[in-house]
């Protein structure tokens, strides 16, 4: 009997253990995904005749301020930025004014999405705290948006700014004051809106401004602008295209690269159908015969000049109303030498000119002493061109599919600056079959005016090929890689076949330019006939915002 109850005590104990073994671990529920709740604001929300330099915004839980010097948008600005505490994570958001408040007007603190919860970040999304140190709130608003005026995409956090136009206004404001109002199109949009606006007449200007300080500055910030004073209020959507100004002519102090060259740093442009600079090379009053060509892939010229034995020299340099002069010290250094290299070193495409690249400036090319074979050894009739500007030889000829050719270029072909020339230099190439490259041909509709220049492009804005025409509107692209192409088309005003950025100052918008509103897809040994339509602009999709938690 007692051995009965024991067995019957021990498996009541092994069902109280297994029972108890099987039970679910705790778990925290169902994830947070609400937005933090403004229990309180002191003063209260949209106050009239504010006249403190303090503020209370109480939640209904702990919230933490994420990338608030990015996306709060005061507006008016403030000439010294307020306190904005904690930094921790707080029930309680306190903002000290440190400045003083312009008296009848309406402020606005536009938080973007800086203000999220503790535990989950769910935005309090465009949360606006707003008073007047008036009788009443403005209320007027104004929409437009914001474009490149070159590339595809528009960068993020553009900030758009409306400047009062009263008696004292002048163009020179985006330079050294504070808007009236700004507003921002922050990380995923590219449309503006201003609310809280009052009547008047305004300068709309669009910047990205990267030194976030409200201030247009030419050399870092791009620009974009209403070319007419615009009127609040207004039902117009405004479209305000960005574009980095091409900065005024200057140039810096030369440095000795070498026994024959100099280098010389510049803004602006050099080498465009505007007037070029005038430079000057001189031994007290003797002028020194001189090249000047472009540094590769930097801001700066080279200045090859005859060695000479002396201390120093003198650069005048002069274009439009500049002028500058320079002395300098000349020491005795190693001098450049005569090298050729090609850019192509194997297989050739269709669409491309052989090109030779020289390490001196040269002054004669002689055909005459160049010889080019096919495969038969059969010669072949060519041209060259040297730009002298960026030190390249170019040969055309006509390629034939699947062709092995020869250049010989023999002693005495090349001269250089320096009266130098090359030794024998030979150079082997081939083609591939034409049904390696596909066709495109670009139907153009509703063109405004001519010249245009169509451009194909990569997904980084890179040039792969370009066709300029003045009357066809038909244009062909032969012969080009298989790849996903970008089409775009410029409007060319000053037919100086490139694009030209604009000019604040001068109130001259960038040259127009119409994407293409796909990319199009051109494969080997295809031919693709498109249709552009001028007269439809690319609209870009807002970008997406990339969820990380679920990125691998």
């Amino acid at each position: 009997m007692l051995k009965n109850n024991l067995r019957y005590a021990f498996l009541l104990l092994l069902f109280i253990v297994v029972g108890c073994a099987k039970r679910g671990s705790i778990t925290g529920g169902l994830k947070d995904t609400i937005a933090p709740v403004l229990k309180a604001s002191y003063p209260e929300n949209f106050s009239k005749n504010f006249k403190g330099n303090e503020i209370k915004l109480v939640f209904d839980e702990n919230i933490k301020l994420k990338n608030l010097n990015k996306q709060l948008i005061i507006s008016p600005p403030m000439k010294n930025e307020p306190l904005i505490l904690p930094t921790t994570a707080s029930k309680t958001i306190t903002i000290k004014i440190k400045d003083t408040l312009q008296a009848n007007t309406t402020y606005s603190f536009n938080f973007g999405q800086s203000i999220a919860d503790n535990n989950e970040g769910n935005p309090f999304n465009q949360f606006k705290y707003v008073f007047s140190t008036g009788d009443y709130i403005d209320s007027l608003s104004l929409d437009g948006i914001v474009k490149s005026a070159y590339d595809k995409e528009i960068e993020s956090f553009v900030s758009v700014m409306l400047y009062d136009v009263n008696d004292t206004f002048n163009d020179s404001i985006v330079y050294n004051e504070n808007p009236r109002y700004v507003t921002n199109t922050l990380d995923s949009l590219k449309t503006f809106r201003f609310d809280n606006l009052k009547a008047g007449k305004y300068l709309l200007v669009a910047m990205k401004d990267y030194n976030s300080n409200n201030k247009y500055n030419p050399k870092t910030d791009k620009i974009g602008f209403s070319k007419e004073f615009i009127t609040v209020p207004n039902d117009t959507i405004y479209e305000l295209e960005l574009f980095k100004e091409t900065l005024p002519f200057k140039i810096f102090k030369p440095s000795q690269a070498s026994g024959n060259r100099l280098l010389v740093g510049y803004e602006g442009n050099v080498n465009s159908a505007a007037v070029s600079p005038k430079i000057v090379l001189k031994n007290n009053n003797d002028l020194l015969s001189t090249i000047i060509t472009k540094f590769p892939k930097k801001d700066s010229l080279q200045i090859w000049y005859k060695p000479i034995k002396v201390d120093s020299l003198n650069l005048a340099v002069a274009k439009d109303k500049y002028e500058t002069n320079f002395t300098f010290k000349i020491k005795d250094q190693k001098k450049d030498t005569l090298s050729i290299s090609p850019i192509q070193t194997s297989t050739i495409k269709f669409r491309e000119r052989f090109t030779l690249e020289s390490s001196t400036p040269l002054i004669r090319v002689e055909n005459s002493k160049i010889n080019l074979i096919n495969n038969a050894r059969t010669e072949v009739v060519f041209t060259s061109e040297y730009d002298e500007f960026n030190q390249k030889l170019y040969f055309d000829f006509k390629k034939e599919p699947s062709e092995n050719y020869t250049f010989t270029i023999l002693p005495g072909a090349l001269t250089d600056f320096f009266e130098k020339s090359n030794d024998t230099l030979t150079y082997k190439l081939n083609t591939t079959n034409t049904s390696d490259y596909g066709n495109l041909s670009v139907a153009l509709e509703n063109i405004k005016e001519f010249p245009v220049l169509i451009e194909l492009t990569n997904i980084k804005g890179d040039v792969l090929a370009s066709e300029y025409t003045e009357k066809n509107t038909t244009v062909e692209f032969n012969l080009i890689d298989p790849a996903l192409y970008t089409l775009r088309a410029i409007y060319d005003t000053n037919k100086n076949k490139e694009w030209d950025a604009g000019n604040y100052l001068e109130k001259r918008q960038a040259e127009e330019v119409i994407y293409f509103s796909k990319d199009i897809d051109v494969r080997a040994n295809w031919d693709v006939n498109q249709i552009f339509d001028l007269s439809i602009p690319y609209t870009p999709e807002p970008r997406k915002k990339t969820d990380k938690k679920n990125q691998n």
